[in-house]
């Protein structure tokens, strides 16, 4: 259930935390604004930060989906208020900090990932592995 310690190095501890802290800043931005849409940003992002940290073997496996997903969160919220915006010295605030966690995301998705055209190809070939030994065992049965 919980993943195997691993070996992170303290760049990597003071990243993820800076990770945490910006998304945990931004969706507490969020919170604040109120109304539905706000509220449902705040809890995606704070979801994203537990993401992120837990020690749980399936989001340690997959915790390249996970930054890949808080790259594409933060950038729709970007997007999405440049489309609409309010333009208040709070918003830009927010997406100042999603900028920023962004850019933070990549360099982790870097560091313990490497390529994601690699990592996608990887998955993939995995994927058709566990596909192909399945086929087969559901053929001898």
């Amino acid at each position: 259930m919980f993943a195997s310690r691993t070996s992170l190095r303290t760049s990597d501890v003071v990243v993820r935390v800076a990770i945490v802290a910006l998304a945990l800043a931004t969706g507490y931005i969020h919170y604040t604004l109120g109304g539905l849409l706000f509220t449902l940003n705040a809890v995606g992002y704070a979801v994203a930060a537990v993401a992120m940290v837990i020690p749980l073997a399936l989001a340690v496996r997959f915790r390249w989906v996970i930054r890949l997903g808080l790259i594409g969160y933060a950038a729709t919220a970007i997007v999405m208020w440049a489309i609409q915006g309010p333009y208040y010295s709070t918003a830009y605030i927010a997406k100042a900090i999603e900028v920023a966690l962004i850019v933070l995301l990549a360099v982790d998705f870097a560091r313990h990932d490497g390529n994601p055209a690699a990592v996608v190809r990887r998955e993939l070939a995995a994927f058709g592995n566990l596909v192909a030994r399945r086929g087969t065992a559901a053929a001898g049965a």
